[in-house]
């Protein structure tokens, strides 16, 4: 009776069921897992929202398969600050970054054709593939002093019906961005094998160090086919109101003719609601209240994080550059998952195992930098106390 497409596993793992099973009994719980902003503490201009989304214009239907002008304006101005002019023609609106993903699968390949992704990265491009008919084929990330993307890896794994590379600029969890060297080879690889460029770039707001061998953004990408995805979500700490869009660049007419097939699959759709696109310029404005806030959490969360680290501990963190999360490293007597539900069972903490980002190798944890200061500090005086409690037994006498 059902499609194919949607042969899941629907049960839950053990970590959620040891979740719910101390949630039905009421148990305390730190949420070390928590990047939802609106969950976080972050003061937002609640009459300025609200003001923005009574615009009485939103009476009307004036129906734009790319998005209403003033909106797309909006995004070609917040790319202007960053030194790229965009034509508002080469902007569509939709109502997520899922959706936009959709638009562009359907846009390259056809059913059974294969886009690459990062490993590790959110888990959710193969339930994007999967629904839109496409293989999601994994290119590895190795890290050495720091996130890269494996090249000879993804040369070798590139096939005959690779439509498209996907990059995450900053990779959510890892929190690397795409250096200019990296961007080049990949630039290189797209243009012989008429490959397209897929650029998520929902975190690229937060970085937390400066890097010139980073790439500004990939929406200035010319020599090669090339979408670029962002949104309200992060950048204005606003998911609740399911505001996106998808920047189109590439060489002259290889773009045109992907504006055009994009117009008429954005027009099948019509999604973005003309009371959220009238609003799109202001809720684009607030990200300057916004950001900072978010920005100062993450920057004292991971400092106080690497005050704890720097004594003696047998635990450790990956090097970060942007986004909202930081990767713990612990040693490998447990797997992640048993880490994970340790700690909630034993200790009221929850954490996302490495597992759940498809890490190749056991160890890792990953907390959100947007936990409120005293919940992230208790958790992780509690996390650092478990995991020194666990390898005691394991240490020479007298070391």
């Amino acid at each position: 009776m059902f499609s194919s497409r949607t042969n899941w596993a629907l049960g839950p793992n053990r970590l959620s069921l040891e979740i719910e099973r101390l949630r039905r009994e009421a148990v305390p719980l730190l949420d070390l897992t928590e990047s939802n902003p609106t969950n976080c503490g972050i003061a937002f201009d609640r009459q300025g929202i609200f003001a923005a989304l009574s615009n009485p214009e939103a009476l009307g239907y004036t129906p734009d398969p790319r998005g209403l002008l003033s909106g797309r304006q909006a995004v070609a101005g917040y790319y202007a600050e960053r030194g790229i002019m965009l034509d508002p023609a080469q902007i569509f609106l939709t109502t997520s970054t899922s959706e936009a993903y959709s638009y562009i699968f359907r846009l390259l390949a056809d059913p059974g054709d294969a886009i690459l992704v990062p490993q590790p990265s959110y888990p959710l491009f193969d339930f994007l593939a999967g629904l839109n008919d496409v293989r999601a084929v994994a290119y590895p990330l190795f890290y050495d002093h720091g996130w890269q993307i494996d090249l000879p890896e993804l040369r070798r794994r590139l096939e005959s019906r690779a439509r498209a590379i996907l990059v995450v600029h900053p990779n959510n969890p890892t929190g690397s961005f795409v250096r200019r060297d990296e961007l080049a080879e990949l630039l290189a690889l797209c243009q012989r094998r008429d490959m397209a460029l897929v650029a998520d770039e929902v975190f690229a707001d937060y970085s937390l160090a400066a890097d010139p061998q980073r790439v500004a953004s990939h929406a200035a990408v010319t020599e090669a086919l090339a979408f670029t995805l962002s949104g309200l979500s992060k950048i204005s700490a606003l998911p609740q109101m399911k505001v996106a869009w998808v920047a189109v660049n590439g060489p002259g007419q290889l773009l045109r003719d992907a504006l055009a097939r994009l117009e008429i699959i954005a027009d099948t759709y019509l999604s973005l609601s003309a009371p959220l696109a009238l609003a799109l310029p202001k809720l684009l404005e607030t990200r300057r209240e916004i950001q900072p806030q978010i920005l100062a959490r993450a920057r004292s969360n991971l400092q106080l994080l690497d005050a704890r680290l720097a004594v003696d501990q047998p635990v450790n963190r990956l090097e970060v550059e942007g986004g909202w999360y930081a990767i713990l490293r612990l040693p490998s007597i447990r797997t992640d998952e048993e880490w994970a539900i340790e700690l909630a069972r034993q200790d009221g903490v929850l954490v996302h195992p490495g597992h759940f980002f498809d890490f190749s190798s056991e160890g890792h944890l990953v907390i959100s930098l947007l936990t409120e200061r005293v919940v992230f500090e208790e958790g992780l005086r509690r996390i650092l106390a478990r995991v020194a409690f666990e390898v005691q037994p394991l240490r020479p006498e007298g070391a």
